[in-house]
């Protein structure tokens, strides 16, 4: 905020008070003015100069009892001499050490400068806990009006934007956790986090805590000194424990807990002690560390010996088997097959537990404990870890820990396993992983069931990388055959899972076959809900067959068991998939909440974030905020190109052009759109029901005067609706046909088809949809009589909460319906060569002869004023001639010739 007035600023005043001298008077003061004062000392009268001076050299008989009216009278002119040559900002940081002669000061300048160009900005820093004007005793520098305003701790996703914005990059998720965790929202405390580790010589390993510098120490513990050597190790202790509680200090022998945590938190290292097992940490006796950092740099600060002592104590205090294993493991060093034991099984335990980012970190403990000649090998843990890593959607972490395995392991089995998470983890970016390929095949040699690995891998590169679909469907069904050679039911699902999806899009008619035969028993519950797996599929094909009730009730389930399972990735896939049913329900804001948690999860795990952009297009097209929907449609169509990714690229381009056709740009979507039919069907995607743009795309194309084309479109896109019996996308084609109708004169037939085709979207339960029935039809008998209503229309998006359709609507409304001009002004009769110009054509130019403006034409048509533009543009260059002019002197000629 500062950086941004400053910027309008000629002169800019800070100050920077710290604890440890906010006894000294006048320090902010000389902070100030100290090296401006003597530009405008010379307009002083001579008792306020001498007053000013005394105070910012610091002399002993400075005070504001003796010097009082002329010292605050020479603040006050300072300030208005200053302003007087431009703008001034003032900047205080850390009222709260602001000492109290300048802040008098200050305030009574403050309450003086009336009308004068000041600006003043300060901070201060307030307890943890929101308390009504907590903020009060810090703001007697400023005016009265002054407006306070609470920041709060930035989010996971801020500290990350921070933290590369400050250069420090490639962190991991689970690293950025801890950052935000430990910093409590602090960007400061971030930061410097952010640095110790960059400056560490060892790279941080998941599970350990962070390296706290010796500056942050210093700023949260300078009070530890007050503290008994005994004291100092119960805070220790309570800082090694995962959720501490007095019952677990007392139990790790820590029998003065109470009192000691009652000093701690006198002094403001703890919190005060809640008994309420209600409270915020849900259990009874929970201690809590004034802030996060406390908590770390007290740990920070011990030695290794102290810590493997605390660590010890909890690993039988602790009553959780997953804490007990953890503690034992870090008061364990050097490798023992006996805690990496312990620790393989608790790892399992939070497996169980749906906690796999645990898991995954207790894992890496297990394979950092394992003996060289130990049971289970250290690979086999650590690959194990990865997938875990994979799992909770800590990509970085599961790609860092299969290349690592990859650079160890010789056996095929392990080093094929390491292959597939490398390439998982490219995420849609497969064409990144170009190499993996022929070395993954190389280790899988003759075995059938690592064989089956890769060539369901290989299936998906297929799709993505090369856009050849049925080659894709080829693959998987190769991959599903050898997994069943081997007796691998869980690669054989997912195989069969994926060819099923492959032949639904193409409009294959063994699509419901292979789609029963991935979901015929025995099932893997794993696949069985993951988002590549059957229920997926089963979902995308509900939701494709207009089942919407049952897809609703599908993927709410998946949802919920992914969730329970920590299964990231797939929850990320879930969480679009019930917003694209709740978007064809007509629940449009619904469908943009889950649009805006799933884009968040998406960013926060580095997971398909370019899908996410696209889905969540689609929401704020249809319930939210146009623009937005514009912005994040351009960003998905980006990304899908640079990932080289064709499937997404082609439903990012199709929900750019829906944007764009509810922004008004009736060409941008014809633009989109066309590049999106062209590349489906390059990539042999014939299923309408995949993306649904087709009736998008022929209405834009009506709009901007191509019926002929847009006609071609619906024929063409409706031959395989009928045949694959998609009743919704039947029905959007009608009312885009309708349209095509009333452009060749055709209104009875048009009004005809248009109630049929609201009728059945509304029995389908397409409310958005019906919605838009209901406004070509208004807008068709508008047109046709120069009377018309919107009432139903606005009423039903009103019932969808379809924000930017009611915008436009209100701005149809406001300009009302074109009004029919008399016969002998009536386009047909008076433009020669009329049988040159598209029905929209003919429209705009009936509007000029009306003396319309481009904006006026393009709220009563119902477009934007560029669509407005490049139809006359086209209006011009089909009648031979240059300008609006033009067409009001070839009607008065016609006049004239009549």
């Amino acid at each position: 905020m500062a950086a941004e007035y400053a910027e309008s600023a000629r002169t800019v005043l800070r100050c920077s008070a710290t604890e440890s001298e906010s006894h000294l008077p006048f320090l902010a003061l000389v902070d100030l003015l100290g090296l401006v004062a003597d530009e405008v000392a010379d307009t002083l009268p001579a008792p306020q100069q001498a007053a000013l001076e005394a105070a910012l050299t610091g002399r002993a008989e400075s005070s504001l009892h003796q010097d009082g009216l002329a010292l605050r009278l020479a603040v006050l002119s300072v300030l208005r001499a200053l302003a007087a040559r431009g703008p001034v900002l003032l900047v205080a940081d850390d009222l709260q050490w602001l000492d109290a002669p300048s802040a008098e000061l200050l305030g009574f300048a403050a309450r003086r400068l009336g009308g004068m160009p000041v600006r003043m900005i300060g901070a201060v820093r307030t307890g943890t806990e929101p308390k009504e004007q907590e903020h009060d005793p810090y703001l007697r520098a400023f005016p009265p009006e002054t407006l306070p305003l609470r920041l709060t701790p930035l989010s996971r996703p801020h500290v990350s934007d921070l933290l590369v914005s400050r250069g420090y990059t490639g962190l991991g998720r689970s690293t950025l956790r801890d950052i935000h965790h430990t910093s409590g929202g602090n960007p400061l405390f971030a930061l410097e986090l952010a640095r110790a580790l960059a400056e560490s010589p060892t790279p941080h390993r998941p599970g350990e805590p962070l390296p706290v510098p010796t500056s942050l120490r210093a700023l949260v513990l300078s009070r530890l000194e007050l503290l008994s050597a005994d004291a100092r190790r119960t805070l220790l202790v309570a800082s090694a424990g995962a959720r501490p509680t007095q019952a677990l200090l007392l139990a790790a022998g820590r029998g003065n807990a109470e009192s000691e945590i009652a000093l701690a938190a006198s002094l403001g290292l703890a919190a005060a002690h809640d008994p309420d097992p209600s409270g915020p940490d849900g259990q009874e006796g929970a201690v809590r560390f004034a802030h996060p950092l406390v908590s770390a740099a007290l740990y920070a600060q011990a030695t290794p010996q102290e810590r493997r002592a605390a660590h010890a104590a909890l690993s039988t205090a602790a009553s959780d088997p997953i804490e007990r294993a953890r503690h034992l493991a870090l008061a364990t060093s050097g490798t023992d097959e006996r805690v990496a034991a312990r620790l393989s099984e608790a790892a399992a335990l939070a497996r169980d537990r749906g906690a796999p980012s645990v898991a995954a970190q207790l894992g890496l403990l297990a394979a950092r404990h394992t003996p060289p000649d130990g049971g289970p090998g250290a690979d086999e843990r650590r690959l194990r870890s990865a997938e875990d890593a994979l799992t909770s959607g800590e990509i970085d972490l599961a790609r860092e820990v299969a290349r690592d395995v990859l650079d160890r392991a010789t056996d095929a089995a392990v080093r094929v396993r390491a292959w597939m998470v490398v390439i998982d983890s490219a995420g849609q970016a497969m064409a990144d992983v170009e190499s993996v390929f022929p070395r993954a095949l190389a280790d899988a040699g003759e075995d059938p069931r690592l064989l089956a690995l890769v060539r369901y891998q290989l299936a998906w590169r297929a799709l993505l990388v090369e856009g050849e679909m049925a080659k894709g469907r080829e693959e998987a069904a190769h991959a599903a055959r050898l997994a069943a050679t081997a007796g691998d039911r869980s690669t054989e699902l997912l195989a069969l899972s994926f060819q099923a999806q492959m032949e639904t899009m193409m409009g294959h008619p063994d699509a419901p076959a292979t789609l029963e035969r991935a979901l015929a028993e025995p099932q893997d519950l794993r696949v069985a809900c993951d988002h590549n797996g059957a229920g997926a599929t089963r979902f995308r094909w509900q939701l494709m067959s207009d089942q919407l009730t049952e897809a609703r009730t599908t993927i709410t389930r998946l949802l919920g068991e992914v969730r329970r399972r920590g299964m990231v990735e797939s929850e990320v896939h879930f969480l679009r998939g019930l917003a694209e049913t709740e978007l064809r329900s007509g629940h449009c804001a619904r469908a943009l909440d889950l649009g805006h948690e799933s884009l968040r999860l998406a960013r926060d795990t580095g997971i398909g974030e370019a899908a996410g952009n696209m889905f969540t297009s689609l929401a704020e097209a249809a319930g939210g905020d146009v623009h937005r929907a514009l912005v994040l449609a351009g960003d998905a169509v980006r990304r899908a190109e640079d990932d080289g990714d064709l499937i997404y690229l082609s439903r990012a381009l199709g929900a750019l052009g829906h944007a764009r056709l509810v922004a008004g740009d009736a060409a941008g979507t014809v633009k989109s759109l066309r590049r999106a039919w062209e590349l489906e069907q390059g990539l042999g995607i014939f299923d309408p029901a995949r993306g649904r743009w087709h009736g998008d795309l022929a209405e834009a194309l009506v709009l901007i005067g191509e019926p002929g084309e847009a006609q071609e479109v619906i024929t063409a896109t409706r031959e395989h609706a009928v045949r694959l019996r998609r009743a919704s996308v039947l029905a959007v084609l009608d009312r885009a046909e309708a349209l095509v109708k009333a452009a060749g004169g055709q209104h009875e037939a048009a009004v005809r088809q248009l109630v049929s085709a609201q009728d059945r979207l509304a029995h389908l339960g397409y409310g958005l949809e019906e919605a838009r029935a209901a406004l070509a039809l208004a807008r068709l008998r508008a047109e046709e009589s120069g009377r018309g209503s919107y009432d139903e229309a606005a009423r039903l998006f009103r019932r969808c909460r379809a924000v930017p359709w009611l915008r436009q609507l209100d701005t149809v409304s406001a300009a009302g319906p074109a009004p029919v001009a008399p016969a002998s002004a009536a386009p047909e009769s008076v433009l020669p060569h009329l049988d040159r110009l598209a029905s929209t054509e003919r429209q705009v130019a009936g509007l000029v002869l009306e003396g319309a403006t481009n904006r006026e034409i393009a709220a009563r048509l119902f477009i934007s004023v560029k669509t407005v533009e490049a139809t006359l543009t086209r209006v011009y260059r089909k009648l031979g001639i240059r300008s609006r002019v033009d067409i009001v002197r070839l009607a008065a000629r016609q006049q004239r010739g009549q």
